[in-house]
């Protein structure tokens, strides 16, 4: 399989050269030239596979230049109820993902038990294994730079830490976190991590990586890759666990079924419709956003129009205080059936910090055939679905996942199961918590003092120069 840049105006390369790039060369992001398709006589046979068996089946359309025992074995190493049993003790954590029912209908799939307590560590932990795979055949390095506005910092530095021929440039705003997805990153002490606190917003962060990246000539020299949504590893690993879901609250592939993805930068909902686009049979993939509406205010309006930082709100759920979803990119692609002539001419409007509207064009049409649907909520409404859902099934979920709850039960349709993709567990956020409940979450064992360790971390200005210089003088640690 080749991959091709949404921008057109790039080599169509493979999965492994991919891996380690990041954006194209033309600024775009690459796709498949076409995506793999799953019929009914597949779906049946993949039902009840197991969670590494799945990943496998998944995975292997998209990685074909990796040999299968190699991949089998990547995939073996990573999806382990040791790595993922990190979170409640009462989960079932062979299942991986396990799904939770909280009424008829209604599920919460759980992505949080991975050793940074967020969904990010699903992808992360083989994006791990996949680099030091790749990295040794070639025998290479990478510095890989990286922004996060909670919990992808963390999910990828635990996945690096140690890897052979592997740094980590992790930018990330000086506000905005909470104190324990802070501690998580900052607290690492090991020499190829390196957190750099940025004077701004995550935006900001997202911004300078995509300048360096689109340096080519600095990229080439200093060997810059990306952990970030943008790489396409990180989202046909999420793939999976759409499937793992469905299996899991259907009796047959007769029925559909839908999902409530909180959604900042579109990437873990971008996963679920290229799912669908596999043949997942998904009747509606509802993106849910908070005060940050950018997604929502397009999904309603036509309208894509990105924020300014200034602009940019600092929510009780941070990790989806983004104003520019990178991922969507990808979606509008398919969108206009892979023109790429009019998918660079949309985001020449975008870099320029300019919007663009759908509706004239009649693109936004189509929007329907893909089943995506949107909502917003805002603080008050978090704090009131995390005491609905705690009172009515005695379960505690974090902010993000309240907005996908919120979001996802207005457009729930009878008959139909709907399914709340869970973005972290509640103890990384335990002023939201305390102010909805009134008492403080558990944590997992082992992380009672985890703000109380000592902290390392570089503060910068919002200046692309400053972190190009910063990684120079680290490159070669």
């Amino acid at each position: 399989m080749k991959y091709v840049s949404t921008r057109g105006n790039a080599p169509a390369q493979t999965f492994s050269e991919i891996l380690l790039g990041g954006l194209a060369p033309d600024g775009g992001l690459y796709l498949p030239e076409a995506y793999p398709h799953f019929d009914a006589a597949d779906l049946a046979r993949m039902r009840g596979m197991g969670y590494r068996e799945l990943a496998f089946e998944v995975l292997s359309r998209f990685a074909d230049d990796i040999p299968e025992a190699d991949l089998r074995a990547l995939i073996d190493r990573t999806y382990t109820a040791e790595t993922y049993g990190h979170g409640r003790p009462d989960s079932d954590f062979g299942q991986i993902t396990p799904v939770r029912r909280l009424e008829d209908g209604l599920y919460l799939l759980e992505l949080s038990n991975g050793p940074t307590l967020a969904f990010k560590d699903m992808a992360m932990q083989l994006l791990g294994n996949l680099f030091e795979y790749v990295l040794a055949k070639r025998g290479a390095d990478i510095n890989i730079l990286g922004a996060t506005s909670g919990d992808t910092g963390s999910a990828a530095e635990y996945a690096m830490r140690g890897k052979q021929n592997v740094r980590v440039f992790m930018l990330s705003p000086l506000e905005g976190m909470t104190r324990f997805q802070q501690a998580q990153m900052y607290s690492l002490q090991d020499p190829n991590i390196h957190n750099l606190v940025i004077r701004g917003v995550f935006d900001d962060c997202q911004d300078i990586v995509k300048s360096v990246s689109n340096d080519l000539a600095y990229k080439r020299r200093y060997r810059i890759g990306a952990v970030n949504s943008i790489n396409w590893a990180r989202v046909a690993a999420q793939v999976v666990y759409y499937f793992k879901a469905y299996f899991a609250v259907t009796q047959s592939n007769d029925e559909q079924v839908s999902f409530s993805v909180p959604s900042g930068n579109f990437g873990n909902a971008c996963a679920g419709h290229i799912a669908r686009m596999m043949g997942l049979p998904v009747r509606r993939l509802i993106a849910a956003t908070n005060e940050n509406d950018v997604l929502d205010e397009f999904f309603q309006t036509g309208v894509y129009r990105p924020r300014a930082s200034a602009e940019t709100r600092h929510t009780s759920s941070p990790s989806m205080d983004i104003s520019k979803a990178s991922n969507f990119e990808r979606f509008v692609a398919d969108l206009t059936r892979r023109d790429a002539t009019q998918v660079a001419a949309l985001w020449r409007e975008v870099d320029h910090g300019r919007s663009f509207d759908l509706k004239p064009t009649g693109l936004f049409d189509r929007v329907a055939e893909f089943g995506l649907a949107s909502g917003s909520s805002t603080h008050a409404e978090r704090m009131a679905t995390i005491r609905r859902v705690w009172e009515s099934h005695g379960v505690m979920i974090d902010t993000h996942t309240a907005d996908g709850l919120k979001v996802g039960q207005e457009h729930r349709e009878a008959g139909v199961p709907l399914v709340c993709l869970e973005t972290a567990l509640p103890a990384k956020f335990e002023d939201a918590i305390r102010e909805a409940l009134g008492r403080d979450p558990e944590r997992p064992r082992g992380l009672e003092k985890l703000e109380d360790l000592p902290q390392r971390y570089e503060v910068l200005d919002a200046d692309t120069q400053a972190v190009k210089d910063y990684v120079a003088s680290h490159a070669n640690d």
